[in-house]
């Protein structure tokens, strides 16, 4: 008989909306000839706030997904019925909590589930989720600086339009357009002096990227499970924004995933999967040369597959899920 393996989810439905992936994936997970149980446990009730305030705490209250697992507008299915177990009963765990996560919590994860397999990697995903760490391929990125001070801005600056991204931000918030003397936060327009004064108040941590033109051509997501490319959205910025994210106002289209875009991931995916990331995001964005390249690198709870596999008409959560189970058993394997 085939050995099977149970799964706890860990996630905030406070946040979730019907087009969340958790759902899609969840139910996938489920009905995997290697899933024993899957429960979730939810950060927005109540019963569970010491452990995921770092409480240490031996229980946590769950609720179990079957077939009839599906999203809810009042959060009832993952709010009612709870159950109390013992956390480190399971085999995997899964992390689907909205970015970003601080670095006490990973590493309480971390070392929490010393004896499981989590996915992905909590240290890794602490690691990736800085801007910073595209500086690891510069080759595959548009021209990029890491900015930590007003000059380090200006000398930037001084070179072409640049953006500018906080190292920790996601979903397109914070992020700042500068051309020449005149800056850009969000709609708000100002002339880069004062901009320069409100910095000097604070802490400067942001990957400077050259302004591509081609933006308005849409911001590429590609999902990748366990190495392999499993499709793409393509996200075009709303009427009069340069900016891409869905979050923001951006609309998502099918697409395919070009030559470019799967030599950026054979360049990216060995580093990323010896780290422990097994599921994760790439977004690229059209260069002045008219060739794709990677602008960012998402490693915490990764959307969009449901969406892509309805478009494509394909069986893809199916596949990531297969895909997953695949990298934990060969993990499992090697840790023999």
């Amino acid at each position: 008989m085939m050995k099977k393996y149970n799964v706890l989810i860990l996630t905030d439905h406070s946040n979730h909306s019907k087009e969340n992936s958790l759902y899609a994936l969840a139910k996938g997970m489920f009905r995997h000839g290697l899933t024993g149980k899957i429960d979730i446990v939810s950060r927005a009730n109540t019963e569970n706030y010491s452990f995921f305030h770092c409480g240490n705490k031996a229980e946590i209250f769950v609720s179990s997904v079957n077939e009839n697992f599906t999203f809810t507008e009042n959060g009832s299915y993952l709010s009612t019925n709870l159950k109390l177990v013992n956390p480190v009963l399971y085999d995997l765990i899964w992390l689907r909590l909205s970015p970003p996560l601080n670095k006490d919590f990973l590493n309480f994860i971390q070392h929490f589930f010393k004896y499981q397999f989590v996915i992905n990697n909590p240290l890794a995903i602490y690691e990736t989720g800085s801007k910073e760490f595209l500086t690891n391929f510069p080759k595959l990125c548009p021209p990029i600086k890491i900015c930590r001070t007003v000059d380090d801005i200006v000398s930037f600056k001084n070179q072409f339009p640049i953006v500018l991204k906080p190292f920790r931000e996601y979903g397109g918030k914070g992020i700042i357009k500068i051309e020449r003397n005149v800056v850009w936060l969000g709609k708000q327009k100002m002339a880069f002096d004062d901009f320069a004064n409100i910095l000097k108040a604070q802490s400067i941590q942001f990957l400077g990227v050259k302004y591509l033109k081609n933006v308005s051509q849409g911001d590429k997501r590609i999902v990748v499970v366990n190495g392999k490319i499993m499709g793409a959205l393509l996200r075009l910025p709303p009427k009069d924004s340069w900016i891409c994210n869905v979050t923001m106002g951006g609309s998502s289209n099918n697409t395919e995933v070009d030559e470019e875009e799967r030599h950026i991931i054979e360049k990216i995916n060995p580093i990323l999967s010896n780290m422990g990331i097994v599921m994760y995001g790439v977004d690229t964005l059209v260069g002045d040369e008219g060739k794709r390249v990677l602008s960012e690198i998402n490693t915490t709870s990764i959307g969009g597959l449901p969406q892509i596999a309805n478009l494509k008409k394909l069986p893809l959560v199916e596949e990531a899920i297969d895909l997953i189970w695949k990298y934990f058993l060969k993990h499992k394997k090697n840790a023999k």
